[in-house]
């Protein structure tokens, strides 16, 4: 039974729902004893439907063209932009290109300039807009 198609409950264990059964009747407020142990449930919302991999990437997921700069670095002629995005990242992992002051900022070496546009410094969240004029 798959969490994501399953809801949680709560209850309150039977031997304090008689405790809650004796509780004054002067008093409107309820209150639980420090003893209360709530017991957790999983009920079946729907049936839980078969996976459907057969459908076929659409959008980032879906390998695309590559420009010939980019060729050069991911080493492939058709990439989808995710796998990209993660083989330039380990690209820099690999060759130690952040900024040891600021990781957020990327040291480009002679491959990096000519997909990010001949910038010496990009930040980490201009990379993405930086690469789609790669994709064809």
């Amino acid at each position: 039974m798959s969490a994501s198609s399953a809801m949680f409950s709560s209850f309150i264990s039977p031997p304090t729902a008689s405790f809650l059964a004796k509780s004054s009747s002067s008093s409107s407020i309820r209150l639980l004893p420090t003893n209360v142990r709530m017991v957790r449930t999983m009920t079946q919302v729907m049936a839980s439907k078969p996976a459907n991999d057969s459908r076929p990437p659409r959008g980032i997921t879906k390998p695309r063209r590559v420009s010939p700069e980019m060729q050069a670095l991911v080493g492939v002629p058709e990439i989808p932009r995710t796998q990209a995005l993660m083989q330039i990242c380990a690209y820099i992992k690999k060759h130690n290109l952040q900024d040891p002051k600021n990781n957020e900022i990327i040291i480009c070496d002679e491959k990096l300039k000519k997909i990010f546009g001949g910038k010496e410094r990009v930040g980490s969240l201009e990379i993405p807009r930086l690469i789609s004029p790669h994709f064809l």
